[in-house]
């Protein structure tokens, strides 16, 4: 399908994005900005932001959504992820910083102990940095995702992705009640939670509105929604473009219906304006 006008982007500040994507590269970075081909890449890092993505560059599942490398890593996460992040995060005078992760089912922890290190690391050497972690569903082993819990990151997201129906033909192995179900567990233990949708995947108005309820009863607080992009020709079509209007549209609805915070528009993605998620 052909663009519509309103997801032109607007070309970032060459200079000031490059230094970022250089370094980023220099410290062999993952960001699930340049992995998940993110159309803000270009706008974050000249803001000075990324979001981190731990765990390796390979995810073990083939969402046909995700533009990420799908594969069987078969070695444990690399410790020296942590240290160049933190030091990103340090260069970058971050006061935000939003951490993400493939899928690393090849692996009993499913990647938790690599996470509860990095948090700790971050919190130890970044005094004053608040935190988001985007984590997987970990197969929905609770006892996995309590050892993020108990780190205490500030906001711990989850993304719903699509509606209940479209779930089976986008997401690998994910279920749409596992992920209520992680984010159910997440709220009962008193962090802030948060989630996201696609749009433009052939759901109807009146299944976004029941994914909103389903994320309310869940105990989300924050909910991010924005225009899926079809990375390549390979993976799942777009089946239509949502104007910004009507983005606007299912943001006050989702107010009304008790999200503290939506983020609403074509181009939103799960980190974008990440920061104002926290309070």
């Amino acid at each position: 399908m052909r663009k519509p006008d309103w997801l032109r982007i607007k070309l970032p500040d060459a200079v000031k994005s490059g230094k970022i994507r250089q370094m980023l590269a220099e410290r062999n970075i993952n960001t699930i900005c340049s992995s998940g081909m993110c159309p803000n890449r270009g706008e974050c890092w000249c803001a000075g932001t990324a979001t981190f993505m731990i765990g390796g560059d390979t995810c073990t599942r083939a969402c046909r959504f995700c533009a990420v490398k799908t594969g069987r890593p078969g070695t444990p996460p690399d410790p020296v992820e942590i240290d160049n992040i933190v030091r990103s995060i340090k260069e970058l005078g971050l006061r935000h910083a939003v951490v993400t992760s493939v899928d690393r089912d090849d692996i009993p922890d499913g990647g938790a102990t690599h996470w509860a290190a990095l948090i700790r690391a971050i919190r130890r050497n970044c005094p004053g940095v608040t935190l988001e972690t985007l984590i997987p569903d970990f197969q929905g082993k609770t006892e996995l995702i309590d050892i993020v819990i108990a780190e205490k990151p500030d906001v711990i997201s989850h993304n719903l992705e699509t509606v209940r129906r479209i779930t089976p033909d986008v997401r690998c192995s994910a279920t749409y009640d596992r992920s209520l179900m992680v984010l159910n567990h997440i709220a009962k233990n008193g962090i802030r939670t948060k989630s996201g949708i696609m749009l433009g995947l052939g759901e109807t108005p009146e299944e976004i509105i029941e994914t909103m309820d389903d994320l309310i009863e869940a105990g989300c607080e924050v909910m991010t929604i924005g225009q899926y992009l079809q990375p390549s020709r390979e993976h799942y079509p777009v089946k239509s473009y949502i104007t910004p209007e009507t983005f606007e549209q299912y943001r006050l609805i989702g107010i009304d219906k008790g999200f503290r915070h939506i983020e609403s528009s074509p181009f939103v993605r799960s980190s974008y304006h990440a920061e104002r998620h926290v309070h």
